[in-house]
């Protein structure tokens, strides 16, 4: 198993209808913590960077991480580049390794969007990687990227179209999902994934996945969104446990940075494997 293609994973997820958590990591801890809780769930993962830290810390050192960590994992893995509206970013991490990549041009009118998304394709196939594509922003600002702006919807009709004319393997509508921390339980459009998977059998990619409930989670899986986005979660559940831990370190005036590291990654180990067990891909690898 270890090192597989985003293909392959979403597309049985799709199939048997769970979900595979597609989870942002910001560093080589957090990394290392969700692959470690993929491995105790047994089941496979999407692990996604974004363009920040792609940035901050650099396409050579990130990839180094990943194939050092990789090597002998015994579940499904995934490396992808999460809502990457830039071009070079793009060429960069697939040229490093990395297998996967949403290309990002839901600001592009949607023909520009879709030419760039053809060429993106087939870049990404010369590489043997795969392509998220989506033609809506996600309501929400993550990492630098997006708008707090709700975008415009496009028809049933001009979806199907992109998705058949660039030949993406994942696609990621707009369905009142939104980056960040909910303030209220969200309004999901589920006959919009519908109207798609009926029309055009295509694994769903659904973001703005922390902070909705467990039956909206249920129902999209069900309906086809194989690939679930969660970033906000683990960055909250990284800065609490941090924050915790330290607020204990300076009452008792221990400073210890190895075990703060090792609460840490208890904390996001059982993040990824309570996420798994929540979408069904827990003993799926």
């Amino acid at each position: 198993m270890s090192v597989s293609t985003l293909k392959a994973v979403v597309d049985r997820a799709f199939a048997e209808r769970y979900g595979v958590p597609a989870i942002n990591v910001v560093n080589d801890l957090t990394m290392e913590a969700v692959l470690a809780g993929a491995v105790e769930a047994r089941s496979p993962v999407i692990v996604q960077t974004s363009v920040k830290t792609v940035k901050s810390i650099g396409s050579r050192v990130l990839f180094s991480m990943w194939e050092s960590m990789t090597a002998g994992i015994d579940v499904p893995v995934v490396l992808h580049l999460d809502h990457c509206p830039e071009r070079a970013v793009i060429t960069e991490c697939l040229e490093r390794g990395w297998n996967s990549v949403l290309f990002d041009a839901s600001r592009l009118p949607v023909a520009e969007n879709q030419r760039q998304t053809v060429e993106v394709v087939a870049e990404a196939r010369t590489f043997g990687a795969h392509v998220e594509g989506e033609i809506e922003s996600i309501t929400g600002v993550e990492d630098g990227i997006g708008s707090d702006t709700a975008s415009a919807r496009q028809s049933l009709e001009i979806s199907l179209r992109f998705i058949e004319e660039t030949g993406v393997d994942v696609f990621a509508p707009a369905i009142g999902n939104a980056h960040g921390v909910y303030t209220r339980e969200p309004v999901l459009d589920f006959r919009r994934v519908s109207d798609i998977v009926s029309a055009h059998p295509i694994p769903i990619a659904l973001h703005g996945g922390s902070g909705l409930t467990p039956g909206q989670f249920s129902e999209l899986i069900a309906l086809g969104c194989a690939k679930v986005n969660i970033s906000t979660a683990l960055k909250i559940t990284f800065m609490q446990s941090s924050l915790a831990y330290l607020k204990d370190a300076e009452a008792r005036d221990k400073w210890d940075p190895p075990s703060l590291f090792g609460h840490v990654r208890t904390d996001i180990v059982a993040l990824t494997r309570g996420l798994a067990e929540q979408f069904g891909s827990a003993g799926k690898a």
